[in-house]
């Protein structure tokens, strides 16, 4: 027995912001320094190393647990399951609920808890929890879903990722134009055919790659607040993410029975283009084979880093035929793989 996807749906909220968005915007180093390059020159060089050029953000009167609802009902509605017999509501996300304009995040109850209740599940034994683990928060929620499932104990899972980023970034970091806001969700049941989950690994490094993804103040040293915001070391992340995520792909996809030829794509998570591009070189040299032409679909262009959202967002445009030049058939071999905070990576391969 496994678990098969019965149902994807998300949101993709609908303010476009694009780099021009950012021009009026005073950047500092990490040291406080004003960076003295026109801010638009900056926001091409993001273009050119990580493809975006737009993202989205969610309108005001919106929080994340809002955004994993509306897509919790996309993927209910598309499975044409009973809400009532779900077992468990699973969200994935990192910083909560955080109101527009304000800085505290509010995470109690879990927006898993949240979600149940918008939905007006009244069954008490559906249960409701969040996960946080950074990026890779969906795929683990996926892996635990499919988890209960072989074991018995559910025999149908939602699993939600949400994020609104925009509320937690720095304004005087230029890494705040790599984040988004969105949502995305699947519906798992219990299969017992030859579709479905066939393999997955996580790992967590935490000895000396802790911090690279954190919770700091403002790069702007003028500003006395206390308030932190999320933080990255682009760099260290950019060659952990090289190191590591190919080799855990390769373990995932070596343990699945599964040959590199059969793989049909790769749906990884959406956190810079260039290194996403460079993770599968990398992943296929492992095969001393080349990259096979259109085997990794990409959204980060027009939707940005939405974190947990990146991927069942794209799986579900893909599914919905929402994407040119990409579809998924029966019998196609599907390679999920994200990294990100903790430092986290995981990785799962599916038979749809």
């Amino acid at each position: 027995m496994t678990s098969k996807i019965i149902g994807v749906g998300n949101y993709i909220p609908l303010e476009v912001i694009d780099n021009i968005f950012f021009n009026d915007n005073i950047f500092f180093d990490e040291n406080g320094n004003k960076l003295e390059q026109d801010n638009a020159i900056i926001g091409e060089k993001l273009k050119e190393i990580t493809g975006i050029e737009e993202r989205r953000y969610a309108s005001k009167e919106l929080v994340t647990s809002d955004l994993g609802l509306i897509a919790a009902k996309a993927a209910i509605q598309n499975s044409q399951i009973d809400p009532e017999t779900l077992d468990y509501i699973i969200f994935a996300h990192n910083f909560g609920d955080v109101p527009y304009g304000e800085t505290q995040s509010d995470a109690v109850p879990s927006l898993a808890s949240r979600v149940k209740h918008q939905l007006g599940i009244k069954n008490n034994y559906c249960v409701a929890y969040d996960v946080i683990f950074g990026c890779p928060g969906w795929i683990e929620g996926v892996i635990q879903a499919n988890a209960f499932i072989k074991s018995g104990i559910a025999k149908t899972c939602l699993v939600i990722g949400a994020e609104t980023l925009s509320r937690v970034v720095d304004i005087h970091d230029r890494d705040s134009m790599i984040y988004a806001d969105g949502a995305g969700a699947v519906v798992l049941q219990s299969h017992e055919g030859d579709s479905g989950v066939k393999s997955h690994i996580s790992a967590s490094y935490t000895y000396k790659e802790k911090d690279y993804l954190y919770f700091g103040k403002s790069n702007n040293h003028d500003n006395l607040s206390d308030t932190k915001f999320i933080k990255m070391t682009g760099r260290k992340i950019y060659e952990f993410a090289l190191l590591h995520v190919p080799e855990a792909m390769k373990k995932c996809l070596d343990d699945s029975g599964f040959k590199i030829n059969e793989l049909s794509k790769i749906i990884i998570h959406q956190a810079n283009e260039k290194m996403d591009e460079e993770i599968v070189k990398r992943f296929y040299k492992l095969y001393d084979t080349s990259v096979p032409k259109d085997i990794m679909p990409m959204i980060i262009s027009k939707l940005g880093n939405s974190s947990v959202a990146t991927i069942p967002t794209l799986l579900s445009m893909i599914l919905n035929n929402e994407l040119q030049d990409h579809d998924i058939k029966e019998n196609d071999i599907i390679l999920f793989a994200s990294v990100g905070a903790g430092m986290n990576i995981n990785a799962l391969v599916y038979k749809f």
